[in-house]
């Protein structure tokens, strides 16, 4: 399984981004996806995730902003982020769990700045 991230930029506060997440094989029928964040000396922690039969939770911190969506047939698992804070800065990556076996994709940097 491999995973590919993109769609990370610079964005001005109040601002949309959409990162997309291209998973290989057939993790997104079995398995798992997570976006998680990370800014430099703190640890990577989960903001949404997308189980296989398409349920979601956030964290509380991206609640009503974040989108988690996927389209199977291109393989893709998409974050929609709405009214950016400076305080989503961050590299965003994607995680896939299939079967108990973990994949990490490469991170996307998100700035929000003015």
């Amino acid at each position: 399984v491999q995973l590919q991230a993109s769609g990370g930029g610079l964005v001005q506060p109040g601002g949309s981004l959409r990162l997309s997440c291209v998973a290989s094989g057939t993790i997104l029928n079995a398995g798992f996806i997570r976006w998680h964040r990370q800014t430099p000396g703190k640890q990577r922690d989960w903001v949404a995730i997308m189980s296989s039969s398409g349920n979601t939770a956030y964290a509380d911190s991206v609640k009503g902003r974040f989108t988690i969506s996927r389209d199977v047939s291109k393989n893709t698992v998409y974050l929609e982020m709405n009214s950016l804070k400076p305080e989503d800065t961050a590299v965003y990556y994607c995680y896939a769990n299939l079967r108990g076996n973990e994949f990490w994709g490469q991170g996307t940097q998100v700035t929000v700045s003015s």
